[in-house]
């Protein structure tokens, strides 16, 4: 289920293919205070990872052919794995807590980009405007929840 209340594939059978309709459905990723974490290094990344996104949305709205999103989500994959990677270093070296619970969410994310990519390599956009909702909601409320939490964690323990 999307955040927005939205289920999926099923909301795109109505749709034009128009630009501006796809544009306004699927709008730009924005930076704002409730990104930040505190921590320095996941912070610049969470911004990498948000140009990142954008620039698949862009991708996708100007109409690109599937191999140039399938690239987007090759990126999109290979820099959520490093990044992935760096965070998961970081809570593990400060003895968190909740570690197990935030590797399964990364899990559950990188499993449902990769899917899509194999999709998008198919020529199935319709998935791919799917998962750009998905990691929209995903994005937001994982980085303002679960690494808001793991931000004050690290900073306790002087990381930041």
């Amino acid at each position: 289920m999307m955040g927005d209340g939205s289920s999926g594939n099923a909301n795109f059978a109505g749709m034009t293919s128009g630009r501006a309709r796809a544009e306004a459905y699927v709008a730009n990723f924005t930076w704002n205070h409730a990104c930040t974490i505190g921590v320095r290094a996941m912070d610049d990344q969470h911004g990498i990872l948000m140009d990142t996104l954008n620039d698949l949305r862009l991708a996708l709205i100007q109409g690109s052919g599937p191999d140039k999103v399938s690239e987007g989500l090759n990126r999109l994959i290979e820099f959520t794995r490093m990044h992935f990677s760096s965070e998961e270093s970081l809570l593990e070296q400060s003895g968190y807590p909740e570690m197990a619970e935030h590797r399964r969410a990364h899990q559950h994310l990188l499993h449902q980009i990769e899917e899509t990519a194999h999709l998008t390599q198919v020529n199935d956009e319709l998935h791919t405007r799917s998962l750009l909702l998905f990691l929209r909601d995903w994005y937001t409320g994982h980085v303002e929840t679960l690494d808001n939490q793991y931000g004050a964690w690290l900073n306790e323990h002087g990381i930041s």
